[in-house]
């Protein structure tokens, strides 16, 4: 990875990081809702493409500012990790509220899941915790910042965006939020202690990303082979998906994600650790959202078999052509190697 500190990040061409910021505001809310196929728009392409016009801002804005602030702070994977939890937990507890409404969802499925984990005291399904939170540091901001960094090496750890492109994400978010906030809360409001609770936790969240060191020690040890790295990823992730809504689905869920993410962070402070290992365990996760979509039944179930199969197949060549031009772009442009996760950006700290 070559040192920004040598390249002025005005030198960087205008069109090139405006076309990774649009890129990445478009990859999330579509690896966040479409990818997996769940809603049953999913076979209506013009209302698929219209819904971009309200997600884009809700989940692209957020990956794109998360990814802003941590690369100017010349900071690294795990606190976007942490601020990708925060603003999870903004959009499920405080937001949407769907971490609290037992009526989310007019579906008899939501309560199978919600029930068997439900903690009366604070009206919160541990399953249901778990599945929105990863889910949104994973599908909706990390993943896709891991690949649109991907296809842009030269760009990855520098900023994209100057106070003006700052400044217009922050207002789409903002309108964004105002919108999904008055229609999730007309008929239903959290407590006054359960909006507390998140905000404070989603604060010490954001202060956490901002806290940790920028340099850590290298670690010394062996690196898996990035397919390696891969493959664990998508048996981790698939598991995630998969695991049935109770208690010990939930706890082996939890444990699989430590173990998982533990693993993750160890490699990658080890020098073997490279871009092209970060895209296989990012890749991974939308290939098995990809794949789990052909056999997931939208909500309602009045989805034409032929339209669904259809999005779900063009969503997945997508996904893979895009993902294969990520590598290409590695095995051309990116170095062999790359600073460890907890110091990935440093180098834009002055950017």
């Amino acid at each position: 990875m070559a040192d920004n500190r040598s390249v002025p990040p005005g030198r960087t061409p205008l069109s090139g990081r405006l076309t990774a910021a649009l890129a990445l505001l478009v990859l999330s809310p579509v690896c966040a809702e479409y990818l997996i196929g769940y809603d049953s728009i999913i076979g209506r392409p013009r209302e698929l493409l219209t819904g971009l016009l309200l997600l884009a801002p809700l989940y692209g804005s957020v990956a794109v500012l998360i990814r802003e602030a941590v690369r100017r702070t010349g900071r690294g994977w795990p606190s976007i990790l942490l601020l990708s939890a925060a603003f999870g937990l903004i959009q499920a507890g405080l937001i949407d509220q769907s971490l609290f409404n037992p009526h989310f969802v007019d579906d008899a499925s939501w309560a199978r899941e919600r029930q068997p984990t439900l903690v009366p005291a604070v009206g919160v399904s541990v399953h249901h915790l778990l599945g929105f939170v990863v889910g949104h540091v994973i599908w909706s901001f990390t993943a896709p910042v891991v690949v649109i960094e991907s296809c842009v090496p030269r760009l990855a750890d520098r900023p994209w965006l100057g106070r003006v492109g700052l400044t217009a994400m922050a207002v789409l978010y903002a309108c964004a939020v105002v919108v999904f906030f008055h229609e999730h809360t007309r008929t239903f409001m959290a407590s006054p202690a359960q909006l507390g609770v998140t905000g404070a936790v989603a604060a010490a969240l954001v202060a956490s990303a901002f806290v940790l060191p920028r340099r850590p020690a290298p670690s010394p040890g062996r690196v898996p082979s990035p397919w390696s790295v891969g493959g664990g990823a998508v048996v981790a992730l698939a598991v995630h998906q998969l695991v049935p809504a109770g208690w010990w689905g939930t706890v082996l869920d939890l444990v699989v994600l430590c173990a998982g993410g533990g693993a993750l962070l160890c490699w990658s402070r080890r020098p073997g650790w490279g871009r092209r290992h970060a895209l296989m365990a990012g890749g991974a996760a939308l290939v098995v959202n990809a794949g789990l979509s052909f056999v997931v039944v939208p909500l309602g179930g009045d989805t034409s078999p032929v339209a669904k199969y259809a999005a779900n197949a063009t969503l997945t060549a997508a996904v893979l052509a895009l993902l294969m031009w990520a590598d290409s772009r590695l095995l051309r442009f990116g170095p062999r190697t790359a600073p460890t996760a907890t110091a990935a950006g440093a180098e834009a700290a002055g950017g």
